[in-house]
């Protein structure tokens, strides 16, 4: 199975994945834990040149065939030979911060976006995408607060994280089968229970 969290800075995701993963293990998985962009030699390096505060000059353009060079990267190398072998891959962002960043964010056109995104990735989605969401502002706030990695994305306007955050929203309606909507403005651990919920659900109907 793989499954992806997402949403917008300061929802909490990086902090969630350590104890969801924990759960899943609790229910007899073998479970691999990843984020993007990087989670290989290669997409480390390519995070690095994508995030750098003094890189202001970076087209859009660029800016996705970066974040997809190092996410083709990380399916190849990662997530496939780990689903082939049955383990469950959890992963900080994938292919639907793309469309929410570059597409809603930046104004790309969404299908020559999609159309890359299938190249990158042959084609692999994600079983469930858990979608925490939470107001911009307090977002924000958070992440500042938190002392967390502040780089060049964070930095763009407030209008622009507003952009990305409908444009979340609209994806986990249009897909609902795949797409749950997590409250992230919650406590951490009220938030941890509403993800491990829909988790458990989605377990379940594996065993069966």
């Amino acid at each position: 199975m793989f499954i992806t969290l997402e949403g917008p800075e300061g929802s909490g995701k990086s902090m969630q994945i350590r104890d969801l993963a924990d759960f899943v293990r609790e229910q007899g998985f073998e479970v691999l834990t990843t984020r993007e962009p990087g989670g290989t030699f290669i997409g480390d390096q390519i995070r690095e040149v994508i995030m750098r505060m003094d890189n202001t000059m970076m087209h859009p353009n660029t800016e996705i065939l970066l974040f997809c060079a190092a996410r083709a990267q990380i399916v190849t190398e990662v997530i496939r030979p780990n689903l082939e072998k049955g383990v469950v891959v959890i992963s900080d962002r994938y292919g639907d911060s793309t469309l929410a960043y570059q597409g809603y964010g930046h104004g790309l056109d969404l299908q020559i976006l999609k159309d890359i995104l299938k190249f990158a990735t042959g084609g692999l989605k994600p079983d469930l995408t858990l979608l925490l969401d939470l107001e911009v502002d307090e977002g924000l706030k958070r992440k500042i607060k938190g002392g967390s990695e502040w780089n060049r994305l964070d930095a763009q306007k407030v209008e622009f994280h507003k952009r990305v955050r409908a444009g979340y929203k609209e994806m986990a309606l249009a897909e609902p089968e795949r797409w749950k909507v997590i409250n992230a403005s919650n406590e951490p651990q009220k938030v941890q229970q509403d993800i491990r919920a829909v988790i458990l659900k989605k377990l379940e109907s594996i065993k069966r």
